[in-house]
């Protein structure tokens, strides 16, 4: 589960008052309502971002919702606050009930301004450091699995924020080894990946580069207000006490 620990803001709402506020505000959002136009719901989402959030909604928004709806995720109203932490602006749910969302922290880290996450049952799990590096991410993912000739739905769907983001067919001209490597190398790091690089590690038995990796996932400017990194690596610590007392 991935903790989030929120910092003082330097002016404005306190991080106590900050989630009231936008519980407070997210009231008079709840009759929201997202329409299929997927123009009018991104305008519901941007509304609700700049007068409840009270900061400025990500440039590519609308872009990421339609790519999140053509993947068959379900827009939701940003007013539909039920089960979701204060912080969560609510975009989509998917098939197992998770939500896509927007995290609007009282004081934000470099980079980090709204993040994406994964509101799940038992907590808050980061997707991308921003909507851009997510969107890029998915572009990527859907280039590098298109073994099939598949139409590129959505790339379509991405408009110019794809355009700008991403050159179709440039993960296989740049004949990087695999996937999970060209995202770190040319998108930005992700929990997920370097945790399935860890592990990766392991099932070579190479545990010196396991536990490199394991700490350098906890470097505090890599994913900021975050718990998590620092409880996958306790639990590589802890496989090397079980290999080393073998």
């Amino acid at each position: 589960m991935k903790a989030m620990k929120v910092g003082t803001s330097g002016g404005g709402s306190s991080p106590t008052a900050l989630p009231k506020l936008l519980l407070r505000r997210a009231r008079r959002a709840n009759s929201i309502r997202c329409s299929s136009s997927t123009s009018t719901i991104s305008f519901d989402h941007v509304s609700f971002i700049k007068d409840i959030a009270a900061t400025q909604p990500p440039q590519h928004l609308q872009c990421l919702l339609k790519i999140l709806q053509a993947k068959g995720e379900t827009i939701i109203s940003p007013g539909a606050r039920k089960g979701l932490i204060p912080l969560a602006v609510p975009l989509t749910e998917n098939q197992s009930g998770a939500v896509t969302a927007l995290l609007r922290w009282p004081t934000a880290p470099p980079g980090m301004e709204m993040p994406v996450v994964e509101v799940r049952k038992h907590g808050v799990w980061l997707l991308a450091k921003n909507v851009d590096q997510y969107i890029h991410r998915i572009l990527v993912e859907e280039d590098a699995n298109n073994t099939h000739g598949t139409s590129g739905q959505l790339y379509d769907a991405s408009s110019e924020a794809g355009k700008k983001l991403y050159i179709k067919g440039d993960f296989a001209e740049s004949r990087i080894a695999n996937l999970d490597s060209y995202l770190l190398k040319k998108v930005g790091l992700f929990p997920d990946i370097i945790e399935r690089k860890v592990k990766q590690h392991f099932e070579k038995d190479d545990h010196v580069s396991a536990m490199i990796t394991g700490e350098f996932y906890t470097k505090k400017d890599h994913f900021p207000g975050f718990g998590r990194p620092f409880v996958f690596n306790a639990e590589v610590l802890l496989k090397f006490v079980v290999v080393f007392s073998e």
